[in-house]
């Protein structure tokens, strides 16, 4: 917020406080109180070293005497500010493009590693990549509009037991289908052979406990060796470990086809990346880093050869980073990625978008590069998010009953063409093919990022789609609707100057002091990591912006400085709603 009144009362405190300057945000003021902005001087007593009450006495006495100033009054340490029509309007949408700059000061600007997304090649991606995916690129659009330098990254796990799965499954029963073949995307194509393969295990697996009573309270895990196809995975594994080129041949193809059934999925979800790291490129990475730190003392070796942390203090026990036989666990991996990804990037700041299950993970990963002396570990952040569900419950990719991403776009995209026509009623729709894809991928999109990423939520395609409520839909159209007036009004009607001291109704005021907290909504979700904070913004401007629009003919406005002004004052909200959306990469369309 840009207001003339804020700048002189920051002024004023600094040099009656000998130079100490303080951030002052003023608040919008509750409805109930008849007045425009609240200075709120509790926040402002500590870094001042003041005590509020008197604090808040001193601003209003101040801004009694301001010239932007209608009227102003004390509640408690609350400074309610009544401002003048011409200087709210001046000072909140007077200028376009600083009300759409929120960008952080140049001082604040960062280099920001992003990574996310990190499927495995052995299975489409599903909801819970659906939400990675929305959270990550919309935490990278997020702060590359405030300014920051992004990179996003992914690491895609290419390599393991549970490729060699796959693998395994499809020498026995693929039969030299290909998903050219089949008319299949490359990674359903190969998650079948997942599905397959867990199917082959667990009859297996069953038929190992009739023949041998005595393992029956032993669970899958504890048996997988014991199973005939369980062994035949392993030893695959051990295979393309050692490099055996019938196993390394089918391993890149098969990867291939699940890569390119990847880049699909990102495509429609409009996912880009700056990076893209293999982890059969990477999972050698770190073992030399663990035997420089064990020289320096950084770890120890315990009597049975394995290298370990002592991390009791960090209240993170003591971790293996080296088995006994010297091959590496995840987090040597990790720890060598980590440096890796600094010194080819060389971010400021390294975040990573994983699900809060691995909150102790990172924990452990963080607290080892600092033992190991890397100032730059401080600034690594792990954005844990919560689990996503379904009305119809739980996913399970093993079992075959994930929903699959293409599958849930689909289906958005087929309810959105579905509320299109039902609101045509007996009129075509034009380009419905293109409304429903960027209806149905804003309407997923908005409802994954309303909520904080740590929690858990519940996903429901119905609710999501519809235009009315806190949904994608109805931003998009608060924005199309708005789009559509202008078009209706002509380009003349927007060249001539527009006379900002003629608006005035509450419904004006409340929309321009709402347009004016664009950019520290979008700082704030930038700084916090939060995109619900822009998108709960956003909502409120939609809200606003309908408001207005009841109460205060636009085009049929009775004075032509009236309806210039209210022309303007809708393509600022045009503007805003259009910078958000991007912001969260959810696009908008000219007419709904």
């Amino acid at each position: 917020m840009n207001f003339r009144f804020v700048r002189d009362l920051s002024a004023h405190l600094a040099h009656s406080r000998n130079g100490s300057v303080v951030e002052l945000v003023p608040e919008l003021c509750p409805p109930e109180m008849k007045a425009d902005l609240t200075v709120n001087a509790f926040k402002l007593a500590k870094a001042l070293k003041s005590a509020p009450m008197p604090l808040a006495e001193e601003i209003r006495a101040f801004l009694a005497g301001h010239a932007d100033v209608a009227g102003v009054e004390c509640i408690k340490a609350f400074v309610n500010v009544r401002l003048k029509p011409e200087a709210l309007f001046r000072d909140s949408v007077g200028d376009a493009a600083a009300l759409l700059d929120g960008r952080f000061p140049e001082a604040k600007r960062r280099r920001v590693l992003v990574e996310f997304s990190a499927p495995n090649t052995n299975k489409p991606q599903h909801l819970g990549h659906v939400r990675n995916n929305t959270i990550g690129m919309a935490t990278a659009a997020l702060l590359r509009a405030a300014g920051h330098d992004v990179v996003p990254v992914n690491l895609i796990n290419d390599r393991g037991i549970h490729i060699c799965k796959s693998m395994l499954a499809y020498q026995r029963f693929g039969n030299g289908a290909t998903p050219a073949s089949t008319g299949m995307k490359g990674d359903h194509f190969v998650g079948d052979y997942y599905v397959k393969y867990d199917a082959e295990f667990r009859r297996q697996f069953a038929e190992l406990k009739i023949a041998r009573p005595e393992l029956a309270d032993k669970s899958s895990d504890e048996l997988f060796l014991d199973v005939e196809i369980g062994r035949a995975a392993q030893e695959m594994l051990l295979k393309w470990e050692q490099g055996d080129a019938e196993i390394r041949k089918l391993w890149e193809t098969m990867n291939g086809w699940v890569i390119a059934g990847f880049n699909d999925t990102y495509a429609r979800m409009g996912v880009k990346f700056d990076r893209v790291y293999l982890e059969s490129q990477t999972y050698m990475l770190g073992k030399d880093i663990i035997q420089d730190g064990l020289a320096r003392g950084v770890f120890t070796k315990r009597e049975d050869g394995a290298v370990v942390i002592d991390l009791e203090a960090e209240k993170l026990g003591s971790k293996v980073v080296l088995r006994s036989d010297g091959t590496s666990v995840y987090i040597t991996q990790d720890i060598g990625t980590t440096l890796m990804k600094q010194n080819e990037l060389k971010p400021d700041r390294q975040i990573w978008v994983v699900g809060d299950e691995q909150i102790f993970h990172f924990k452990v990963l963080f607290a080892i590069l600092q033992k190991l002396g890397f100032a730059w570990a401080k600034d690594c952040h792990h954005m844990a998010y919560g689990m996503v569900n379904l009305p119809s419950g739980k996913m399970k990719s093993r079992e075959g009953t994930v929903v699959d991403a293409d599958d849930l776009f689909d289906e958005m995209e087929k309810l959105a063409r579905a509320a299109c026509a039902e609101r045509a009623g007996s009129d075509s729709v034009e380009n419905l093919d293109e409304r429903a894809k960027v209806i149905g991928m804003g309407a997923l999109k908005f409802m994954l990022l309303k909520v904080n990423p740590k929690t858990t939520m519940m996903f429901d395609p119905n609710a999501s789609i519809q235009f009315e409520g806190d949904t994608g839909p109805y931003v998009q159209y608060a924005y199309a609707r708005i789009a559509s007036m202008l078009r209706k009004a002509g380009a003349d009607a927007l060249a001539a100057p527009v006379d900002w001291t003629v608006l005035g109704a509450d419904e004006e005021k409340a929309l321009a002091l709402c347009l004016a907290g664009y950019g520290n909504a979008l700082r704030g979700a930038a700084d916090e990591l939060d995109p619900s904070r822009l998108a709960g913004y956003l909502l409120d401007v939609a809200r606003a912006f309908s408001r207005f629009y009841q109460a205060c003919p636009v085009l049929v406005a009775p004075t032509p400085e009236l309806r210039r002004a209210r022309l303007e004052l809708s393509a600022r909200a045009r503007d805003i709603l259009k910078a958000g959306l991007a912001a969260l990469t959810i696009g908008t369309l000219e007419s709904m």
